[in-house]
């Protein structure tokens, strides 16, 4: 087994793990697409999919501008993602609105799993002085806070309508309630009482 023995080391690992992660998204994408029935929530995830084509090969250019070839280290916290989403499809009979509930959560996950790994990697490489790389990996950082966003937006929607268009009702809790009675006591104690009628 290779030894990490360095910063640098460190950081083509990670390059390798992402390089696993993004080769392994643009298979998954499609399928989400597919299973999506939302067409706001597909097209999100096909427009996605163009996006993470272009930071596999942004990753592909930070490789040769530190000399090393594009390889592809498996990644476990994609992989574990990728199996929570196909383990649930599979136990579960969700459909419709629900299972599209399903796939903005599974799509944010894996977008905040990125933008962690992406913020490591930028800070590594402005610290290591690789200029090139630092511009390449904000691109892909950009994009994945970008995509955050609007899945986030949709899964808004989808829950909302999911509900049944209306919020839940709120349960005052008994912080609230004691408060809202103290305020009554307050009020009451406060207001002037009425002087009985001179006889």
């Amino acid at each position: 087994m290779p030894q990490v023995t360095s910063p640098e080391q460190l950081f083509v690992h990670g390059l390798q793990d992402m390089y696993y992660a993004e080769k392994t998204l643009t298979k998954v994408l499609p399928r989400l697409a597919e299973q999506a029935k939302d067409r706001e929530l597909s097209q999100a995830f096909k427009s996605h999919l163009k996006e993470t084509e272009r930071q596999v090969t942004n990753l592909e250019r930070v490789f040769r501008e530190i000399g090393k070839p594009a390889q592809a280290h498996q990644c476990p916290g994609i992989e574990g993602i990728k199996k929570e989403h196909d383990d649930f499809v599979k136990e579960y009979d969700a459909s419709g609105a629900l299972l599209d509930v399903f796939l903005t959560s599974s799509a944010s996950r894996a977008e905040h799993y990125e933008i962690a790994a992406y913020t490591g990697l930028v800070s590594m490489a402005r610290t290591l002085g690789h200029r090139q790389a630092v511009d390449l990996l904000q691109q892909n950082l950009r994009q994945e806070k970008d995509a955050l966003k609007k899945v986030e937006s949709i899964s808004k929607r989808l829950l909302k309508q999911a509900n049944g268009g209306s919020p839940a009702r709120r349960t005052p809790s008994r912080g609230s309630s004691s408060r809202s009675a103290g305020a009554r006591r307050a009020a009451a104690t406060s207001s002037p009482r009425r002087r009985p009628a001179a006889g």
